[in-house]
């Protein structure tokens, strides 16, 4: 340790000189050089054409068509909680970094003291001193300060990504649990309807069981149908509440009923969501903002590697102070009692039982895991991406075969139905055909669903949603 320290009464130009000469000799960074790392997955999404152009991004308000959903999702984004924590995280974070600036720079202080006691010779001894202090600034040398503040502006920057992440999240959520809610609604409707129709279908089968013109094993089936659509009913009325529970979370207060009733019109005529190109792979790096908040970590673990290589380097730290002292209190500010006081002092570590060097290998080591998360995230994505888009391919034909099926479903029931009047078929036909259309409706209506929630999905998956 070197601990040298000056006094002298003089004017304090002496100390301004040693600190400007002291800010021009640091700025030395033993910070590795960053280095994105290559994206670990394929230049082309599976399936697609080679040669793709970047997609233009999405705002949300453009992307959702119905006026209901838009106005469900800006309710969500204003009162929703989990957006609200990660919202304060930001300004949490934002004062670390603050705190990591701040280090940069001496801190100045108003030193005022006083002090009388007894002299040797007998009377009383008094000394006062008024001036400005400055406590143990430390000279970045070797960059150790501004590595940790660039750790903490690449986490600042790695909330706001979170942030938006949050966000790109709850848009997709608040649309995909809109869109059930509107599918149980149509599935209510449905068994609803059905159940009508059997408990019709069994009144007139006890009748005619009743009168000897069927038998007891068509009115047991009439019977079972009848039973099977009351308990899908009951089902998918549980599942209404849970799902307009789930929306009520999402939205973080009642949701307007306005907003959840069956559609009007004019809004049934528009296009629930806009179409949204793929683009290239890459633009996922700028796009997600779960991607970008990896990297932002991985930038933060980089920066930390620098302070902990400054760990084995000495710390030079000054104490300065400038100010005027006397005897007597009449004494303080005149000619003659100015001074200041210069105190550098450094310390290089010798013994530390590896301290320093398990600090750096945790660093390193951290950046390694900072990669491989980073690495993750990107497949991660690449495969939400390549699901929704082999969902997009397929679910539009199979939405068309089902809709076919459930046509000649119901075609099939009516003439089931007019054969058994004539006597031509037997009641098991018509029962059979019944409980055909009903599955061919609910799964139709089931496909519908999740054709509009991969649209949702894809749209998320690009990285679409976070924008104001």
């Amino acid at each position: 340790m070197i601990d040298n320290k000056i006094l002298s009464r003089t004017r304090p130009a002496g100390l301004l000189t040693a600190l400007a000469a002291a800010a021009v000799l640091a700025g030395c960074s033993l910070m590795p050089v960053y280095e994105r790392p290559a994206a670990p997955v394929a230049a082309d999404w599976p399936g697609a054409a080679p040669g793709a152009s970047s997609a233009t991004p999405l705002a949300w308000t453009d992307f959702v068509g119905d006026p209901r959903l838009r106005e469900l999702i800006a309710l969500a984004l204003q009162n929703n909680r989990d957006l609200r924590v990660a919202t304060l995280d930001i300004e949490q974070v934002r004062a670390q970094y603050q705190i990591r600036q701040a280090d940069q720079f001496p801190a100045l202080n108003l030193a005022a003291s006083g002090n009388r006691q007894p002299a040797s010779g007998g009377g009383i001894n008094s000394s006062y001193s008024v001036g400005l202090a400055m406590s143990s600034w430390e000279i970045d040398f070797f960059g150790r300060i501004a590595s940790l503040k660039e750790a903490a502006l690449a986490q600042y920057l790695a909330s706001e990504a979170a942030r938006d992440a949050a966000q790109t999240s709850l848009v997709a959520a608040v649309a995909s649990t809109w869109l059930s809610l509107q599918a149980n609604d149509e599935l209510l409707g449905l068994t609803q309807r059905t159940l009508a129709t059997r408990r019709d279908s069994l009144r007139l089968t006890r009748l005619r069981f009743d009168n000897g013109a069927t038998s007891a094993l068509d009115l047991r089936q009439a019977e079972s149908l009848t039973a099977a659509a009351e308990a899908t009913l009951a089902q998918q009325m549980r599942q209404r509440v849970l799902d307009l529970n789930a929306l009520t979370l999402l939205v973080g207060q009642p949701v307007p009923s306005a907003l959840i009733a069956s559609p009007a019109t004019d809004v049934i005529d528009q296009p629930l969501f806009r179409d949204v190109p793929a683009g290239l792979p890459s633009d996922l790096l700028t796009r997600r903002a779960d991607i970008r908040q990896a990297e932002q970590q991985l930038i933060a673990a980089n920066a930390n590697i620098g302070a902990a290589r400054a760990a084995f380097f000495p710390r030079i730290a000054l104490t300065a102070g400038v100010g005027t002292a006397s005897g007597d209190l009449s004494g303080l500010f005149k000619d003659g009692s100015w001074g200041f006081t210069l105190a550098p002092q450094a310390l290089l570590p010798i013994f530390d039982a590896g301290r320093n060097q398990a600090g750096l290998d945790s660093a390193q080591v951290t950046r390694a895991v900072a990669v491989a998360q980073y690495e993750k995230a990107i497949q991660s994505a690449f495969r939400e991406v390549a699901d929704a888009l082999a969902g997009r391919a397929t679910l539009g034909e199979q939405l068309r075969a089902q809709q076919a099926q459930a046509s000649a479903e119901a075609e099939r029931f009516r003439l089931a139905e007019l054969r058994y009047r004539n006597g031509v078929a037997s009641f098991l036909d018509v029962l059979d055909a019944q409980r055909s259309l009903f599955a061919t409706q609910q799964g139709l209506t089931q496909t519908r669903l999740a054709q509009q929630q991969n649209q949702v999905a894809l749209y998320k998956a690009l990285g679409g949603g976070w924008s104001d």
